[in-house]
């Protein structure tokens, strides 16, 4: 049924949707209105929170679908939820300084990169394990 990356999933947009409307929040804030994409420091590291999110999610929720599927519905949830826990320190860094991201990013890239592996490695098994035997 996976459940686990359907709530995960749904649990990463709701993030991404207020981290969203943390930048229209930003923008009102110190008044740099649209189409604008610059001006405050604040509101810039605001929209960079956004936009690091949704070019993350891309790589991401591909790989909670597939690995969930092909190795471990229960293990794609963990470090799904964990990517999203490394997602929201990242933002909450983020927004006071940018220095501060690095843990948030460093927490959800490894859940990144154990999704890919798992992926890599059960995917790599299914087509060696299903090659014509010589």
């Amino acid at each position: 049924m996976l459940l686990g990356p359907a709530i995960i999933t749904v649990s990463a947009l709701i993030v991404y949707f207020v981290v969203t409307i943390n930048v229209g929040r930003a923008r009102r804030k110190y008044n740099v209105m649209p189409p604008a994409t610059t001006g405050n420091e604040d509101f810039e590291r605001a929209l960079r929170v956004q936009q690091n999110m949704l070019e993350q999610l891309v790589f991401f929720l591909p790989l909670l679908w597939i690995f969930s599927y092909y190795v471990s519905e229960l293990w794609g949830a963990i470090l799904g939820g964990i990517w999203i826990l490394g997602r929201i320190i990242y933002a909450w860094g983020y927004y006071q300084e940018a220095s501060k991201r690095a843990p948030g990013f460093a927490i959800s890239s490894l859940s990144s990169i154990a999704l890919l592996l798992g992926c890599l490695i059960s995917l790599s098994t299914s087509i060696f394990n299903n090659l014509p035997s010589l």
